[in-house]
């Protein structure tokens, strides 16, 4: 396990790493900050020192009778211990105390002028701040020293937090190892705390259930796929084993030829059909759409179907209209899409009926509906009539593989169209496939029906 590299080291790390600047700031601001605060007073009390002992001195001065350097020298003694004074000018100094008090880092010093009877005084005054500057440094030393320790505890309560905030991606992880191929019916648990991991969870579970339907309709597809296969397989293996036995005459090779030719043939559709459904799986089928009337596609496949018709005893009715319906779409795949439904209509219609197509348009688009007159669907075979390899039940069963509607859906689908079903009244279906609207398409003004006998 590569620790080192974990969410919760690099949360653990980031949050120690933002914490210490956090708190280097603060403690450096409170430190500046109480510095100039005190020095503030220290220089606002040195102006107030400066500001009495001119006044005082402006009044001794003009009072003869008292030596004025006695009164100043009174006046420094009540001032706090260490302070100094310095006056001078021209013709008078005064000093207090009378020994020079050093300027150093130890004290505070504030220089001002003032003029008196004509003549220009410079007043400095000094105070020791010594024991400010200590506790400024206890401050300090303080800082650095509970700084690292807040950091450390704050790192360690972080960890644990971290820790506790992705117990649940843990889970998720030792769940999530243990779902195979083999056991996709597992899901990972939900924390339901309401947060992004909470959600998370749901869209994994989400993902699990649509890849367990996906492999299981796989799994389903393959079976189906095989079996299939193998019946004209073993069809074609047993003719040509029979054939083989003994010596027959060159009708009977012929008839067991056929056979297999019949059979193969089966298998080359149904082969075809499986390659374009995972073609059209895959979004590698190649189809260029272009604008054309599918009035026309219709008419063709119509004129194609009629020998099937005619042998089935059944009648084709078109009915086309007389403006042009333009659509986007890809002429060879229109014309598998109808052949496809015309061909299932005419299996399940009854010698002697009619299959009517009709083209038209609507408020969604332009539809080509296919109408057959057979049994119809049961309301449990509705919603899975486009699924591969089902078959309807046996009022509607054919010889087929259960793979052309299934075909006719996904070709739909490619033109961006829908392909609607539905029971008709008086019995049978109708299958509508609606396009969406094309410039060029006009509303339907007239109808015009024209049957072709089969």
């Amino acid at each position: 396990m590569r620790y080192a590299r974990s969410i919760r080291f690099r949360l653990t790390a980031w949050y120690a790493m933002f914490l210490t600047a956090g708190l280097a700031l603060f403690g450096t601001l409170i430190w500046v900050s109480l510095r100039h605060q005190m020095l503030q007073e220290v220089d606002r009390d040195l102006a107030g020192r400066a500001a009495r002992f001119e006044k005082f001195f402006r009044e001794e001065s003009a009072d003869t009778a008292t030596p004025l350097r006695d009164e100043l020298n009174e006046f420094c003694q009540a001032l706090p211990p260490g302070s100094y004074l310095d006056l001078h000018s021209a013709s008078f100094d005064f000093r207090y105390p009378a020994t020079a008090l050093p300027n150093s880092d130890g004290t505070r010093t504030l220089k001002s002028e003032f003029a008196y009877n004509g003549e220009k005084f410079e007043l400095e005054t000094r105070a020791p701040i010594g024991n400010l500057l200590h506790t400024l440094d206890l401050l300090r030393l303080q800082l650095w020293s509970l700084i690292p320790l807040v950091i450390l505890i704050a790192c360690a309560g972080g960890a644990w937090l971290s820790a506790r905030a992705l117990r649940p991606v843990s889970d998720v992880t030792e769940a999530a190892r243990a779902i195979s191929i083999r056991n996709l019916s597992g899901r990972v648990p939900v924390p339901h705390t309401g947060d992004e991991l909470d959600a998370l969870a749901y869209v994994l579970n989400a993902m699990l259930t649509r890849l367990e339907m996906a492999v299981r309709t796989l799994s389903q597809f393959v079976a189906d796929a095989s079996h299939e296969l193998r019946t004209p397989l073993s069809v074609i293996r047993t003719t040509a084993e029979l054939a083989l036995r003994r010596e027959r005459t060159a009708e009977s090779y012929r008839e067991s030829l056929e056979s297999v030719v019949a059979e193969a043939g089966r298998m080359t559709e149904l082969v075809e059909n499986l390659l374009t459904l995972a073609r059209s799986d895959a979004g590698t089928v190649e189809m260029p759409l272009e604008m054309l009337d599918v009035r026309e596609v219709v008419r063709e496949v119509a004129r194609e179907m009629s020998g099937l018709a005619e042998v089935r005893s059944i009648y084709v009715n078109t009915v086309l209209g007389e403006q042009p319906r333009v659509v986007f779409g890809n002429r060879p795949a229109l014309h598998r899409l109808f052949v496809l439904l015309l061909d299932n209509a005419l299996k399940f219609s009854p010698a002697g009926t009619v299959v009517a197509m009709r083209v038209g348009v609507s408020d969604s688009g332009t539809f080509v509906a296919t109408e057959d007159a057979g049994p119809g669907m049961s309301d449990q075979d509705l919603p899975h009539i486009f699924e591969r390899f089902y078959r309807a039940d046996h009022a509607r069963t054919g010889g087929g593989h259960g793979l052309g509607l299934a075909l006719a859906h996904s070709i739909a689908k490619l033109h961006s169209s829908s392909i609607e079903i539905r029971n008709r009244e008086g019995g049978g279906c109708s299958f509508t496939v609606v396009f969406p609207s094309a410039p060029g398409s006009f509303s339907e003004t007239s109808a015009s029906e024209s049957t072709v006998k089969s």
